[in-house]
């Protein structure tokens, strides 16, 4: 599913992030940049030991990443040239947790735009061990998304790669039904 939002295509896809040809793929990352497990860790095995070491390098030089941010490394083995790494909220039912993913998914198409990237491809950030619901987590994450790329990017291809037909069919459901409140040309 695809939808044109001024020059840029932003695309739902189902499957594999780290499978994806593109200039960035994002990590659902925690504070310290530690990928052990879920997104992170699949990206971080398949990415090479290249990945940690320049994330411990970047936490070691800036300090733990803030919620709501990201830091960039370099894709290591992946065919993505980039990872940026998002970190979004634990969540906690408040309005805070809404702020804090929409604020990383602006500071992930920000960071793009900042390295002169052209596409990108984000998870459901902070669905897995975070605990943030799927549906809501679609809504905050599509409709910043979306403002983002309605100002000036030089984006021209985003992409949410979602995991699992639940995950794509929320995405979906949640793309189609902002586009029925605001078509997006």
């Amino acid at each position: 599913m695809r939808v044109q939002i001024n020059r840029t295509t932003l695309e739902l896809v189902e499957g594999d992030i780290t499978a994806l040809d593109t200039d960035a793929i994002v990590n659902a990352a925690n504070e310290h940049l530690a990928h052990g497990g879920g997104v992170a860790g699949v990206i971080s095995r398949r990415g090479g030991p290249a990945i940690q070491r320049e994330s411990n390098e970047w936490v070691r030089q800036h300090g733990p990443v803030r919620t709501g941010s990201a830091a960039i490394t370099s894709g290591g083995n992946l065919k993505a040239r980039y990872v940026i790494h998002a970190v979004g909220p634990v969540y906690d039912g408040t309005p805070r947790s809404a702020e804090l993913l929409a604020s990383a998914v602006r500071a992930v198409l920000q960071m793009a735009d900042e390295h002169g990237l052209k596409s990108v491809v984000l998870p459901a950030i902070s669905t897995g061990i975070f605990g943030y619901p799927l549906e809501e987590a679609a809504q905050v994450m599509l409709r910043a998304a979306i403002a983002y790329l309605r100002g000036a990017t030089g984006l021209e291809w985003v992409v949410f790669c979602l995991y699992g037909d639940l995950a794509f069919d929320v995405f979906a459901r949640e793309l189609a039904a902002q586009a029925r409140q605001e078509p997006y040309t």
